[in-house]
């Protein structure tokens, strides 16, 4: 008797998969392409685990989710939030409200004029003046809306380096661009004089991170799927050509910056295991697609993780705190004297003082 009912129990439940099967090839919101995960150090090495950022000093938010800090020549320090606030504060807690894009600000740079220029993940490539008028620069390539504006830098002329992460998924369902793999991030280069953008690359893995080296002579640009950084050259030799500056990370690079003088600041909000693990599984992507984005995230590592890099690309800094005091950083900002941390899921924005570096 208990074996014939746990033989329709197994009848049902087979059943029941066959029937979420199906349904989720039909409802899925993506379509996942098997890719090949490159190899992953995990924290070992150069890499290995420490509590460098154990100290963070925090400064509280209004609202969660400050990604990015713009350091201001005006003495304050500005951030975007959840709820298209950007906001200004300084290490003191001082806060107010700059303006507001009714979209998702991301990175953000200030540019040679004093304006604040805006990744912003709905409204596009934004200029924010001085009195918090805001004005949109770039929303569309060839007549097509961008999806996912995220991150930015500036050179010397003017010329601004955006990334648009995905061509597929907008910022509210971006874990799906990494369940489908079809890479399909891309690079641009604005010019304000003529008001005309250029595809630098495309095909990239979430494009993220924007940051121009030294004299302008390259662009860089995190690849957040892949684990890497890279390199478009501007300038030279290689001009118009692109190669790896950094590989085999073994996080998810999100923003970069450049401090100007030797070393680049890469935050990496989680690990790559989860991602990797499904990378040739695309019917399981599948299936994990159509579930609540609370499961979806289940995939991810949350970490608290910043690197600095050398100019070859080598690791002279090596920040981690296993506590995760301050976690699921996005953005590792120098600012005169210190670092500044943003981070996607805390409500404060972090800082401690500019780290070593073993150069």
């Amino acid at each position: 008797m208990v074996a014939k009912r746990l033989r329709q129990l197994m009848g049902v439940l087979a059943l029941v998969i066959a029937v979420w099967a199906a349904w989720s090839i039909l409802a899925a919101p993506i379509a996942p392409v098997v890719w090949n995960a490159p190899p992953n150090p995990g924290l070992t090495g150069a890499f290995a685990v420490n509590k460098r950022l154990a100290m963070v000093d925090t400064i509280p938010m209004p609202e969660l989710g400050p990604e990015d800090v713009a350091c201001g020549t005006d003495g304050w320090l500005y951030s975007g939030l959840e709820d298209g606030r950007v906001v200004r504060f300084d290490r003191d807690g001082e806060l107010g409200l700059f303006a507001e894009t009714n979209g998702r600000p991301l990175g953000m740079v200030f540019d040679h004029e004093g304006a604040l220029i805006v990744a912003d993940a709905y409204q596009g490539l934004l200029k924010i003046h001085e009195s918090g008028r805001v004005e949109t620069l770039v929303d569309q390539y060839r007549g097509q809306r961008l999806q996912f504006v995220d991150d930015l830098d500036i050179a010397a002329n003017g010329t601004i380096y955006f990334s648009d992460a995905s061509m597929r998924f907008e910022y509210h369902n971006n874990l799906l661009d990494f369940y489908e793999g079809s890479m399909t991030g891309r690079l641009f280069a604005y010019s304000p004089q003529t008001q005309s953008v250029q595809l630098l690359l495309d095909g990239l893995f979430f494009a993220n991170g924007v940051a121009l080296g030294p004299d302008d002579a390259y662009v860089l640009v995190n690849e957040t799927g892949l684990g890497r950084v890279q390199r478009f050259w501007l300038k030279g030799p290689n001009t118009g050509t692109s190669d790896i500056f950094v590989e085999h990370l073994p996080g998810t690079p999100d923003n970069i910056n450049f401090d100007g003088k030797n070393t680049f600041w890469i935050a990496m909000p989680s690990l790559r295991a989860g991602v990797d693990a499904v990378a040739d599984l695309p019917w399981l992507r599948q299936w994990v697609s159509v579930l609540p984005t609370m499961l979806q995230e289940a995939a991810a590592t949350p970490v608290s993780f910043v690197l600095g890099v050398g100019l070859d690309g080598s690791v002279v800094a090596n920040l981690q705190d296993p506590a995760l005091g301050y976690n699921y950083i996005t953005s590792a900002t120098p600012c005169r004297e210190d670092l500044w941390l943003g981070s996607l899921h805390m409500m404060s924005a972090g800082h401690l003082p500019l780290p070593k570096t073993t150069h």
